[in-house]
């Protein structure tokens, strides 16, 4: 039997436009007026950043393959030009290094590019479990967790840690990363803050503390100022006191110790260490971070944090990068040797200068400006009149009259570069009437 259709006439097919609906109250169409609303909070808040020299500027640079560390940059009129980058976190130069590009390719083409899902669904593949059985033994422990940055791992390894500890209390450096605050923050937990490296502090607040779990969390290397953790100390104290110890190695692995284990590694107590954090994206040259430690802690994590469980899964072919040069740097000890001589020579350059560089004792090379928008200054002229790319270091990530420009010298930055990046420092210190050494800047970042 057939089925009466209304007609499709203008009439009925006006029935599905919002405003216009033939039965039930008229919806009125969105006012463009209320977005323009929104985007005057947003205007508000960038407005805000200009006024206190804190708005960031990304460079549009595209890294050379080979030819580490010049990168071409896009000019603002379109123009590109070849520049030397002296701020890189590719601490080893190893996102380029043949073994690691290797890996790579080779694996992208024999699996594709993506992980295809979060590590529960399909994501699961066979180059990310041997990446984690390779940064277990890189730190001696049961077990490993690779996350996609290091700030994930941070963040979803620690507030997932301390909330699965009843009652814990988390202990954490003044100093700490903005990943490592976050995660305090997302456990829920109770947490108080030592000042930085300050151990006399730890343990007032460790007996203070009482019976109850604590967690300590910590630094190996502290990125602004260079400076690092006495990491066995804080283990003579977590012990006395009944704590466990979170340690973030982030600018350590790779760079330190005899296989890269870090600076934990170096000073022989990395066993007595219980979780070890650390990420592929520095020392190692590609991209993710990870936790290593007990089964039972690691197989928790995987199991309640939820910035593992719902997230897509690192690709294949970036694992098997990552393994690749954490394999590697097990073994060669060259590129850490070379690394260190290199920031050596560039530190003692910057002084004899008589540029306000902080002291530190490791591969971090801060030079004092001790004002934003004379900081972002001395970075532009650097760029456009020296062909050198140093980003500026503002608030928040540093306090406020301590900006800087940060340099990470690597094996790359010959002599020959470092004569030039110091002939251009002293050029932009003169021209812009910078600090020199010995003034109040440096002090007070100390």
């Amino acid at each position: 039997m057939p089925v009466n259709r209304m007609p499709a006439t203008s009439e009925t097919s006006e029935t599905t436009v919002i405003g216009r609906s033939a039965k039930g109250p008229s919806i009125k169409e969105p006012s463009s007026k209320v977005r323009a609303d929104y985007d005057a909070h947003f205007r508000t808040a960038l407005d805000r950043l200009h006024d206190e020299r804190r708005y960031r500027v990304f460079a549009d640079i595209e890294r050379i393959s080979g030819r580490f560390p010049t990168a071409n940059w896009r000019k603002p009129d379109g123009g590109t030009s070849e520049i030397t980058v002296w701020c890189s976190n590719d601490y080893l130069g190893m996102g380029q290094h043949p073994d690691v590009v290797g890996a790579m390719t080779q694996t992208a083409a024999r699996c594709g590019v993506g992980a295809g899902g979060t590590r529960n669904i399909a994501g699961n593949n066979s180059p990310l479990v041997d990446l984690e059985r390779e940064l277990a033994d890189l730190h001696g422990k049961e077990a490993g967790l690779v996350f996609t940055s290091g700030y994930v791992s941070n963040q979803a390894g620690i507030s997932t840690i301390a909330k699965l500890i009843p009652n814990c209390l988390i202990l954490s450096d003044a100093f700490n990363h903005n990943s490592m605050i976050e995660g305090v923050r997302h456990s829920g937990c109770e947490k108080r803050i030592f000042r930085h490296n300050d151990l006399a502090h730890l343990e007032e607040l460790l007996i203070a503390a009482g019976n109850r779990p604590k967690l300590i969390a910590f630094e190996s290397v502290y990125s602004m100022d260079g400076d690092v953790s006495d990491i066995g100390a804080i283990c003579d104290l977590a012990e006395r006191y009944g704590a466990m110890t979170y340690l973030d190695e982030v600018h350590a692995v790779g760079l330190y110790g005899p296989r890269g284990g870090g600076i934990s590694e170096r000073d022989g107590v990395m066993h007595r260490v219980d979780v070890i954090e650390g990420t592929l994206a520095k020392g190692y040259g590609c991209v993710g971070g990870y936790i290593t430690g007990s089964a039972a802690l690691c197989d928790a994590v995987r199991s309640h944090a939820p910035g593992f469980i719902f997230t897509t899964a690192l690709p294949p072919a970036i694992a098997a990068a990552a393994r690749a040069s954490v394999r590697y740097l097990k073994r060669s000890t060259v590129e850490r040797e070379a690394h260190q001589r290199q920031a050596n020579r560039t530190k003692a350059a910057l002084e004899a200068a008589g540029l306000p560089v902080l002291h530190t004792e490791t591969h971090i090379v801060p030079v004092m400006v001790g004002d934003a928008e004379l900081c972002k200054a001395a970075a532009d002229h650097l760029l456009e009149h020296h062909a050198i790319y140093i980003q500026p270091i503002n608030y928040p990530t540093v306090p406020r009259g301590t900006e800087r420009l940060r340099i990470t010298p690597s094996p790359f930055h010959d002599d020959a570069r470092i004569a030039k990046l110091t002939a251009a420092l002293m050029e932009t210190w003169d021209t812009l009437d910078l600090p020199r050494a010995g003034t109040v800047f440096v002090e007070a970042a100390e």
